[in-house]
């Protein structure tokens, strides 16, 4: 697996992992409110790569090469992109507000390298304290973030389609 910085070229990728991870993770929500959702969020607009704080990074599957060095045939899918996460820093304060791995790809250790070169990203911007939000029912996400030493530091609400949802909200001291 290869993490990298997202280029403009990556948001139709984006969006599908995105897309996909919604509808595996949120029976909460309706289809179509996610698809609306999803088509509202993940663009380059709403991440825009260029903006001061911002960090975009996107994970893609490694290309597998023969002993020769040709690409082999064994995964037609090599160096698709699986999982991205999107974070903002501002001052001393970084917020997650994206972290998602395509649900074919869950716990294959793909959210742990994004979250890894992430903190590295954002360390180096002089962060002391990372955010992270997310639906207060999404119970996977929950786990994820404690396991990586977050405590829940906060509830909220995130409106869609004029309908409002709990969120939790989990910080990190860095």
């Amino acid at each position: 697996m290869k993490v990298r910085s997202a280029t403009s070229d990556d948001f139709e990728a984006i969006t599908a992992v995105a897309r996909d991870t919604w509808h595996d993770t949120y029976d909460e929500l309706e289809a179509d409110m996610i698809d609306r959702t999803v088509d509202n969020w993940y663009t380059d607009d709403s991440m825009p790569l260029e903006a001061p704080g911002t960090v975009v990074l996107v994970a893609e599957r490694a290309e597998r090469r023969s002993a020769d060095g040709s690409r082999t045939e064994s995964d037609e899918r090599d160096g698709d992109l699986v999982g991205f996460t999107h974070a903002v820093a501002q001052g001393e304060t970084a917020d997650i507000l994206r972290m998602y791995v395509h649900p074919d790809h869950q716990g294959e250790g793909i959210g742990s390298e994004l979250h890894e070169r992430l903190m590295s990203e954002l360390e180096s911007r002089d962060t002391d304290r990372v955010r992270s939000f997310d639906f207060a029912f999404n119970d996977t996400s929950r786990a994820f973030y404690e396991g990586l030493g977050f405590e829940q530091a906060d509830e909220g609400e995130v409106e869609i389609d004029g309908e409002f949802y709990p969120e939790a909200v989990y910080s990190l001291e860095l």
